[in-house]
């Protein structure tokens, strides 16, 4: 009596990338990090004349500084979320979207309202990327 073979198991190489490829795709993803500092760091340049253009008192120039990290902070709660619906590359492309609509809003704010809600936007696109952009990286090297 002889047994059947074994069906032969196809030897599945990952896909390989080039060098050059792989750190384009890592360096990009990694400025995702830039972001953080950047939306809460560039503010500080801007702060002395939106007190004056919207006659912030205290409470009000600290919301315009602070909501970014408010944002932030919900952008990274959900981040996972976003990643599992739309896969990791697209929400990193939802994340630099966002943070485009967040650069015009706050540009062009008529009112605080629409500062405070142009930086939410911006620091809710900066928490998806600060969660997402490690990972994105880890995939692709």
């Amino acid at each position: 009596m002889t047994m059947p073979a074994a069906p032969e198991v196809a030897d599945v190489q990952p896909r390989r990338r080039s060098v050059g490829y792989v750190l384009l795709l890592a360096s990009v993803a990694a400025l995702g990090g830039l972001l953080f500092g950047y939306d809460t760091a560039v503010i500080a340049g801007a702060i002395d004349y939106l007190e004056i253009h919207f006659r912030l008192g205290p409470g009000g120039k600290g919301w315009a500084v602070s909501n970014v990290l408010v944002g932030c902070m919900f952008g990274a709660a959900l981040a996972g979320t976003f990643s599992d619906g739309l896969g990791r590359k697209k929400a990193l492309l939802l994340a630099a979207g966002l943070f485009a609509v967040s650069a015009v809003g706050s540009a062009v704010p008529r009112n605080l309202t629409e500062l405070v809600a142009a930086r939410f936007v911006g620091g809710f696109g900066v928490g998806i990327a600060s969660m997402l952009s490690p990972l994105y990286i880890a995939e692709v090297s």
